[in-house]
């Protein structure tokens, strides 16, 4: 099948999906996660071949990896959305005009969502689950670094969807070449939304190229501001977490920023990092108050291109401010508005924060690692967008809707 019939066959599924019960949809859907755990021995061996072929220290090993654990985990947010209401058909606005005819606006699918991402074996389960939740067909074009996790992923998918009668276009996952992507970019009349999931070049390219629209996910330059009234010891919890939890994902911290009058605190507030072995590129001022007190193999001077860098490692820049003004001046220059975070027991700087920063979340005294659809209540998520039309922050259900009018008459016809 060329890659036009499979868009197109593809395009046939989505027209009918839509119209699935949602009861038969929750039913596919558990049996998804229950298919993943069962499987679990076979996802991980062909894991292991992609792994395999990866350096352990490249920023994306961590995303490709899968373990009994993830798998796990991934299954239990399967369930989770499995079990949220479907947003399908829900009223949003009605009303009677005075001409006696009834307007109903309702959510709709998409229709066809394609997702473009690199080594995520994750997202092919995702996507699947809150597409089909949301009566939306999907093309997913995995990397090649994982072609035989998202293979192995597809077929237990393509599987649950044959045991339930459901189209087996419903989900498709393309070839990982780039021939299937720049054919997805072109797709014009076949998908509704396209929407990347990976570095910043790759969201970059898909933007410059991509003929269909596209919703712009993923790449987050966060910050954390300590400021002058902070408390220490939920400075040292959060920021600790933001940069450790998980390096390689999105909503990683990438640059402290701390007021100056703090700097005397910096070692301690620092010290867990130092455990953890992440390496600090740190400004004149912080270097000055490390220099010592922070492992001198883990210490070195900043230079302005690490300020603006999402590192998806155990690195961190540091850049002292002068207050809260400074920092926010900075965070709107170099931020990809993502996810942003203030330390601080002043309610006025939190509330100043929490207004003027622009990014999709904004957190007072929490670690940005709660930007995640399961965390938000979402069940999982297609993506966390950062750009603001029709969509904003952790993509679940609502965000995998449009809606239409629909009006109801009794023969009125329009007279001027």
């Amino acid at each position: 099948m060329s890659l036009q019939d499979t868009f197109r066959a593809t395009q046939v599924a989505s027209r009918t999906l839509g119209q699935v019960p949602a009861a038969a949809i929750q039913a596919v859907l558990l049996d998804l996660a229950t298919a993943a755990v069962a499987e679990t021995p076979f996802l991980l061996a062909e894991n292991e071949k992609d792994l395999a072929r990866m350096a352990p220290d490249d920023p994306k090993y961590d995303r490709l990896k899968l373990t009994e654990a993830r798998i796990a985990a991934i299954a239990e947010d399967i369930c989770n959305v499995a079990f949220l209401p479907s947003p399908l058909g829900q009223v949003l606005q009605q009303r009677t005009l005075p001409n006696a005819l009834h307007l109903s606006k309702i959510r709709v699918p998409l229709g066809v969502v394609g997702v473009i991402y690199e080594a995520r074996p994750n997202v092919t389960f995702d996507v699947a689950a809150l597409c089909l939740k949301t009566g939306n067909a999907c093309l997913l074009k995995g990397g090649s670094d994982a072609a035989h996790s998202n293979q192995a992923i597809s077929t237990v998918i393509q599987r649950v969807l044959g045991q339930h009668g459901l189209d087996a276009n419903s989900v498709t996952l393309l070839p990982p070449d780039r021939q299937a992507t720049e054919a997805l970019l072109q797709a014009i009349g076949y998908v509704d939304v396209l929407i990347p999931r990976g570095s910043q070049q790759l969201i970059d390219y898909v933007r410059q190229n991509a003929k269909v629209p596209v919703i712009e996910t993923g790449a987050g330059i966060v910050h954390t501001y300590f400021d002058e009234t902070a408390d220490l010891v939920k400075g040292q919890a959060i920021i600790h977490n933001a940069k450790t939890r998980r390096v390689s994902v999105c909503n990683a911290l990438d640059c402290l920023l701390i007021h100056e009058a703090r700097l005397s605190d910096l070692p301690s507030l620092l010290a867990p990092l130092g455990q953890s072995g992440v390496l600090l590129y740190a400004d004149t001022q912080a270097h000055q108050a490390l220099n010592s007190a922070y492992p001198t193999e883990l210490l070195q001077p900043a230079m302005e291109e690490h300020f603006g860098t999402e590192f998806l490692s155990l690195k961190l820049a540091v850049k002292t401010v002068t207050g809260l003004d400074e920092a926010l001046s900075h965070i709107a220059a170099h931020s990809s508005k993502h996810s942003e975070a203030i330390i601080s027991e002043d309610t006025a700087h939190i509330e100043q924060f929490l207004n003027q920063v622009d990014a999709a979340a904004v957190y007072a005294n929490a670690s940005t690692a709660f930007t995640d659809g399961a965390q938000f209540g979402l069940g999982a998520e297609i993506g966390i967008s950062t750009q603001k039309l029709h969509a904003r922050g952790p993509m679940g259900l609502e965000e995998l809707t449009s809606y239409k009018w629909q009006v109801r008459g009794d023969g009125q016809v329009r007279k001027s």
